[in-house]
């Protein structure tokens, strides 16, 4: 008899889930990966290809799903460097305190935000960010597609990049000339972002990047959401997408398109919501507490920090395992996904 210690993982915990504690980072995924006040950030690509620029960042899950998920984690005073993207980038606050800034020289505007705290930021605009915290701090990021393209930076990132041996190809890969490395036949640098680029993108200053912000608790749960109706202690808040009305949903604090919807779901204690199919995929990123999910029969503790991805069509059902709250951000296919279908 196979003791229970001794049984097999379900497909639901080797496939489907990722661990915080087992987070795969990588420190060399972009070119600023050198640069003193960038060298110390971690970089994850947790589900689809990212946008990093090492071909062995690790893909913890490779499968499609309309969007990417990564995460940052960097000690205090740690910089991101200035960049722009093709796709949405939303930010989910795990842990920390951040400022986020955008501009060229991360100086036309600013905001503060802390845990549980998201924003939105558009494409073609520059932005960095910095742990402003005193402690390590954690962020989620969610990027629109699933190939969001490569990243455009600012060009003082290429000077600093190659005094430290770093220069990036025009294919988004990096060549490390410290490791004796060359610029492979037929490939070219990647040109430095030119002042006609710049004057193409937009610019934020710090009230339009305030308007890009939800400070928790700012936006209210739905009350008429078909899935909290028929869940016991359980409230459903849109934080991005616009209104639903299949889902009984309205708009979320940013109700432009993103390719994406994102939700809150708080769950009491003895919270739960009953089986139920969904018809496109569904990321948790649990943000605290413990929630026991069933997904066609398995079942698992799903912990603060970890992320699952929830297959479309299939069967799931959600029970808060915590003595308190449990709160977790949900990222849904589509800008209105459908209702979903109780059994």
């Amino acid at each position: 008899m196979t003791s229970p210690s001794a049984r097999p993982a379900s497909t639901l915990e080797t496939e489907r889930l990722v661990r915080y504690a087992h987070l795969r980072p990588c420190f060399n995924a972009f070119v600023d990966s050198r640069t003193p006040g960038s060298e110390r950030k971690e970089n994850f690509t947790i589900i689809g290809p990212g946008v990093s620029e090492n071909p062995d960042q690790y893909v913890h899950i490779a499968q499609p799903h309309g969007f990417n998920i990564g995460g940052a984690r960097q000690p205090p005073r740690c910089v991101n460097s200035q960049h722009s993207h093709l796709t949405a980038e939303v930010f989910i606050v795990h842990s920390g305190r951040w400022a986020f800034r955008s501009g060229e020289g991360a100086s036309d505007g600013e905001v503060i935000m802390e845990r549980g705290d998201v924003v939105s930021l558009p494409p073609r605009m520059f932005r960095g960010f910095e742990n402003v915290g005193d402690e390590i701090g954690f962020l989620f990021a969610v990027l629109g597609g699933d190939d969001p393209g490569h990243v455009l930076w600012a060009p003082y990132v290429f000077d600093a990049a190659e005094s430290f041996g770093l220069i990036l190809l025009e294919n988004g890969s990096l060549v490390d000339t410290t490791l004796g490395q060359t610029i492979p036949s037929g490939e070219r640098r990647m040109p430095k972002t030119s002042a006609a680029d710049i004057a193409a993108l937009d610019r934020y200053d710090s009230e339009a990047l305030r308007k890009c912000v939800r400070k928790q608790g700012s936006t209210l749960p739905s009350a008429g959401s078909v899935l909290a109706t028929r869940a016991v202690g359980v409230r459903e808040t849109p934080i991005l997408g616009p209104t639903s009305q299949t889902e009984g949903l309205g708009s979320g604090a940013m109700e432009r398109s993103h390719g994406f919807a994102l939700r809150q779901l708080d769950f009491s204690r003895g919270g739960a919501i009953p089986a139920h199919t969904r018809f496109e995929e569904e990321v948790l990123l649990m943000h605290r507490g413990v929630l026991r999910v069933t997904v066609d029969g398995e079942s698992a503790l799903i912990r603060t920090g970890d992320v699952l991805s929830v297959p479309i069509e299939a069967r799931r059902s959600f029970e808060n395992a915590h003595e308190g709250e449990t709160t977790v951000h949900v990222v849904r296919r589509g800008d209105r996904p459908t209702a979903p279908v109780f059994d």
